[in-house]
C-alpha cells in the first residue's frame, strides 16, 4: 500500500506541477474561466498556478500532508471557475466540445481532493 500511495503522490505531483506551469505559459486561457465577479483575474491565475506548483513539489517532501491539505483547499477555491465554465459555455482550448462535458468535469475536483487525502500520510514527517 505504501508503494501505491507513493506512486499516487508522484502522479499527483506531476499533474499539479504541470497544471501550475500551464497557468503561466497559457495565462490567457485560464483567465477566461475566472468568474467576472472576481477582481484581478490574471493575478488570480498566477497565484493559483504558483500554489499548484508549490503544492505539487510539496507532495514529494516531508510536508506531504500539508501540501495535500493546501492543494485540497486550492481545489475548493478554484471550483467556481469550473462552474463558471460550465454555466457560461466559455471554451478552454476548445473544451468542452459539448456543453455536457463541462458539467461532467465538475466531479473531478472532489475526486482529486479524495486522491490527495488518500495518498498523503496522516501527518507530515
Amino acid at each position: 500500500m505504501k508503494l501505491l500511495k507513493l506512486a499516487g503522490r508522484i502522479a499527483l505531483a506531476g499533474l499539479f506541477v504541470t497544471a501550475g506551469v500551464a497557468h503561466f505559459t497559457d495565462a490567457e486561457s485560464f483567465t477566461r474561466i475566472v468568474p467576472p465577479a472576481l477582481p484581478f483575474p490574471r493575478q488570480l491565475v498566477y497565484i493559483s498556478g504558483a500554489c499548484e506548483i508549490l503544492g505539487g513539489v510539496g507532495l514529494l517532501t516531508p510536508a506531504q500532508r500539508g501540501a495535500a491539505l493546501g492543494l485540497s483547499a486550492l481545489l475548493v477555491a478554484v471550483f467556481p471557475a469550473n462552474v463558471y465554465m460550465a454555466v457560461s459555455g466559455v471554451k478552454f482550448h476548445g473544451f468542452p466540445a459539448e456543453p455536457w462535458m463541462a458539467w461532467a468535469r465538475l466531479p473531478l475536483q472532489p475526486a482529486l481532493i479524495g486522491a490527495l487525502l488518500w495518498a498523503a500520510p496522516q501527518e507530515d514527517g
